[in-house]
């Protein structure tokens, strides 16, 4: 899957083994046979559960299966030279409190926020000198309206009155988060203590509706519509809508049509760092870099992190209750507890003995819908991508557009349902439905390789609505929804001189072929070269830029990382699969079927994203468990 750099660039020295893990090899003196907790997996979430245990006073240990800690929050170098934040890259949604609890700055976590925040560029023919259009957003409403105007007017005005309306159902969402769902089964089948009890977990749902007040039937209709329609009830202009509803859509094998996207476009707003709602930012270093910080924070109080150690089962005493881990190696290690930060299905498909757990609800936890449409790119390059919609500037030095998420083919949010189209029919969307020329002379700037391109300008490919056209029209491309992303624009620690990495979050892409075929090495780089196509379209020249290569198809992602499906959420954030629903009804929360087996990954509400809650809300439910043995 990667390809090896061209040695353009001479690789960073950096030390084998972080801070974190030096330490605590030598402080601890290896593994014991019992603690008190134990966790399975190092992922963010299970490094939040940890910290957390080992500041209450509960001896804790961690064990990952692979040679580094964070899970999908990890930093490799995979292109020598080349520091990748290889699956997760971006920051925003991780708990304010868990930054003040851990102390993760003064453990070592650097943030760069960015604004602008959000690139959209056109693929149109300019008119004399003028270059295409472009969308920049970020933090200053007054630009963010004169960026709109370019597109309509209308919008332009309205723009701020969304996002006020979106920033209350934000503030009223936000304590859903850090609390346990309602225990449904404790009000069914409970005690009247237990009854009593849960009664407290109904506050932040009474907080969130007196936030939303008389508008809660609009917002409402936020959570379940599909967010075309809720988006065409603000706006008029494509290019707008279309950058919106990438972020209801991404990470999700669901269109822009799909009924309750609307709540996936909520999750990507709802957080902010260091007191800006809703900002996202790279960490410097890498995402690792914030892995390392919460270990840190953990072993500092104790807590032993252990990398290369697979959890084979969970092991259960005569009574039903949990008694501790059997790793791969045959060792076993006793605890009271076991917090599993792996997927619901790895966690009680695989890990745990069936026969402790109900018949029903194995069935529900098989039936989980774990689709995934993400193909992660991971590109070395040894110069900054020039966009046509923004040059870049002669000395090649980041500009503010190359901080943001650069939305490309987003000009329409047809695009995108016809990229989710090609995945439910097992295609890549990446396939071309012509036989015409891929190569044109254009007048301003050349022969242009890459998609048919549009009679109606020698720049563009056939737009959605190229049929419209009175001359013969093939059919309309299907390409690929690409969200590309510079960090080292803001942390040149990333790579060498004069080189940049670049993160491409790609979809839609079936776990399995069309006719069952499964992904190899030929069907992956085909589908990468089809997207450097694309991006060669906005940005000619990025293809002759690139160094290296790692490609990460939903297989991949499911066997390196553990996310079933490729899934970056465990399990879809469809409304079925949230709040008291996750991972599945009545079984909500974290406490499972078997006694002291806990489940603290993206899988448990409040699902994916590095958000550190459900490993936070677990320790917190795990720890007045313990204390009441």
């Amino acid at each position: 899957m990667a390809a090896s750099g061209r040695g353009l660039c001479k690789a960073v020295a950096a030390s084998p083994f972080p801070a974190w893990r030096r330490d605590n090899t030598e402080a601890r003196g290896g593994l014991k046979p019992e603690y008190d907790a134990v966790v399975i997996g190092a992922g963010h979430n299970g490094l939040v559960a940890a910290a957390y245990l080992q500041r209450l006073g509960v001896n804790t240990a961690v064990f990952e299966r692979r040679h580094v800690i964070g899970g999908a929050a990890v930093t490799e170098e995979i292109i020598p030279g080349f520091k990748f934040s290889r699956a997760s890259y971006l920051l925003s949604l991780l708990r304010p409190q868990i930054y003040t609890d851990l102390e993760l700055k003064k453990h070592g976590l650097r943030l760069h926020l960015r604004n602008p925040y959000s690139f959209t560029p056109m693929l149109e023919e300019g008119a004399g000198s003028k270059v295409p259009r472009c969308l920049l957003l970020g933090t200053d409403m007054a630009e963010n309206q004169k960026q709109i105007a370019q597109f309509s007017q209308k919008d332009a005005q309205v723009f701020p009155k969304y996002e006020e309306f979106m920033h209350r159902l934000a503030l009223a969402i936000d304590p859903l988060l850090d609390a346990a769902p309602v225990d449904m089964a404790a009000f069914q089948h409970g005690s009247l203590l237990q009854r009593m009890r849960s009664l407290s977990t109904l506050k932040p749902l009474l907080k969130a509706g007196r936030i939303l007040g008389a508008q809660l039937p609009r917002y409402y209709e936020v959570l379940t519509a599909p967010i075309t329609k809720v988006l065409d009830q603000w706006f008029e202009s494509e290019p707008l809508k279309a950058t919106l509803a990438t972020d209801a859509v991404i990470g999700a094998m669901t269109s822009p049509h799909t009924p309750g996207s609307g709540y996936v476009l909520l999750h990507h707003v709802m957080g902010g760092l260091e007191g800006m709602q809703g900002a996202w930012g790279y960490v410097q270093g890498g995402m690792g870099a914030l892995s390392d910080a919460i270990a840190s924070s953990a072993t500092t109080h104790g807590a032993s992190i252990f990398t290369e150690k697979t959890v084979a089962k969970v092991q259960v005493n005569s009574e039903g209750c949990v008694q501790g881990v059997v790793l791969e190696d045959g060792t076993e290690v006793r605890s009271k507890m076991v917090l599993s930060n792996t997927s619901p299905q790895i966690t009680f498909l695989k890990l745990t003995p069936q026969e402790w757990l109900p018949e029903e609800f194995l069935e529900r936890i098989s039936q989980l819908d774990t689709r995934s449409p993400v193909t992660k790119i991971n590109v070395a390059v040894d110069r900054l991508p020039s966009f046509l919609a923004a040059p870049n500037a002669p000395r090649g030095q980041p500009l503010p557009h190359h901080q943001c998420s650069i939305h490309l083919n987003c000009e329409d949010t047809l695009l995108l349902h016809q990229a989710f189209e090609d995945a439910m029919d097992g295609l890549p969307s990446h396939r071309w439905t012509t036989t015409v020329a891929v190569e044109r002379q254009s007048p301003r700037i050349g022969v242009i390789s890459g998609p048919p391109l549009c009679p109606k300008s020698s720049r563009m490919p056939y737009p959605p609505h190229c049929c419209s056209l009175d001359l013969p029209s093939p059919p309309c491309p299907h390409r690929p929804v690409i969200e590309l992303c510079i960090p080292s624009s803001l942390d040149p620690t990333l790579a060498p001189p004069g080189c940049h990495v670049v993160s491409l979050f790609t979809q839609y892409m079936p776990y399995t072929l069309a006719g069952g075929k499964a992904w190899d090495e030929q069907e992956r780089d085909a589908y990468a070269d089809r997207v450097f196509d694309c991006i060669e379209v906005y940005a000619p020249g990025f293809k002759d830029s690139v160094v290296g290569r790692d490609i990460l198809t939903p297989p991949d992602l499911e066997r390196i990382f553990g996310l079933p499906g490729g899934n970056i959420f465990h399990c879809a954030m469809s409304l079925d699969q949230l709040y008291f629903a996750r991972p599945v009804p009545l079984h909500s929360g974290y406490r499972c079927p078997l006694q002291g087996l806990y489940l603290c990954g993206s899988g448990a509400h409040p699902g994916g994203g590095v958000m550190g809650a459900a490993g936070r809300n677990a320790a917190h439910v795990a720890f007045r468990d313990l204390k009441s043995m």
